[in-house]
């Protein structure tokens, strides 16, 4: 008998591979859509670290900007940062200005947004833009609010503090200088940066906990569970990524911060650098600019915020997060 099953017919516009299955075409839609992009960023930030690390391994002072080649010096530059005892000091003071501040962020960003979630939902959204008043503040005003503020002639802290009992804060606030030692300028940048920051870190938050299931919270409550061991037990578990991205990018930005310290400290007070003051200091600071010097500074910091960024994808590769 003659088969009368109705031919197979392949779809068209695909082609039958030489092993029986369908050859599909290349698609270069998303790739040229994503093309522009990455030329920007090629520009814009690839560019200037290369030529950042080039310059590392060599002296660039006046006469190489009028135009003359530049020297190469191999890792001088690195051999004389590292010797250097101002470097230790600022990498010391990076290090743990970073790891108080970040502390703070999370912590003070974490119960502001807890907070917001159990607000009604006109009042959580009137704070919540109030709140994000202090993260669309751009560092510069915040430094001159800050410097105002801790000031020490008619600053507000100040002023404030004089008026309270000696037996409380002590005497003599009318004329203190916060930006006189390392600490005291410290707390000021710290409490500055934790006032900018932790917006981000409350809002994070509060979209995450927004995602938790209402039903979980109600089986806790019925368990018995308190608010300490219900946060740790099921608000932290579910918002662990969350925490993760915002604590890598915290860290980022507090280890690279440069315009608050150089605004509310100046270049004058050399015991406050941190890496990225004392790097523009070598650069530009001085009449000879050791653009080389500061480069090479610009490459540590770079380096140790890569070891951090990829301990961070480690992380998150290890949870399944990211494939």
């Amino acid at each position: 008998m003659l088969d009368t099953a109705p031919a197979v017919r392949r779809p068209p516009g695909r082609r039958s591979s030489g092993r029986g299955g369908p050859r599909r075409r290349p698609r270069f839609g998303p790739y040229l859509l994503i093309a522009p992009t990455v030329v920007v960023i090629a520009v814009l930030m690839f560019w200037p670290m290369i030529q950042i690390g080039i310059m590392s391994f060599q002296k660039v002072g006046n006469r190489q900007l009028r135009g003359e080649p530049a020297e190469s010096v191999g890792t001088e530059n690195f051999d004389t940062i590292l010797k250097d005892p101002l470097f230790w000091a600022a990498f010391r003071h990076t290090v743990l200005f970073a790891v108080v501040a970040v502390g703070l962020t999370m912590v003070v960003g974490t119960l502001v947004g807890l907070l917001l979630n159990k607000l009604g939902k006109r009042m959580s959204s009137f704070v919540s833009g109030g709140v994000m008043v202090a993260w669309a503040t751009p560092p510069v005003t915040a430094a001159i609010i800050f410097s105002w503020l801790f000031g020490s002639t008619g600053g507000l802290v100040n002023w404030t503090l004089d008026k309270l009992p000696d037996a409380l804060v002590g005497g003599g606030w009318n004329d203190y200088n916060w930006f006189a030692t390392p600490l005291s300028a410290y707390t000021v940048l710290t409490v500055c940066v934790v006032w900018q920051a932790c917006p981000f870190v409350a809002v994070s938050v509060l979209a995450g906990l927004k995602s938790v299931p209402s039903e979980l919270y109600e089986a806790a409550r019925v368990d018995g569970s308190g608010p300490w061991r219900t946060f740790w037990s099921l608000t932290y578990p579910m918002l662990k990524p969350i925490f993760l991205v915002v604590l890598v990018m915290s860290i980022i930005w507090d280890f690279k911060v440069f315009t608050q310290l150089f605004i509310m400290s100046g270049m004058a007070n050399r015991d406050a650098f941190n890496l990225s003051l004392y790097g523009y200091s070598e650069a530009f600071g001085a009449l000879n600019p050791k653009l080389g010097m500061g480069s090479a500074i610009a490459a540590v910091l770079t380096l140790i915020l890569l070891v951090v960024t990829a301990l961070y994808v480690r992380v998150m590769v290890r949870q399944g997060e990211t494939r």
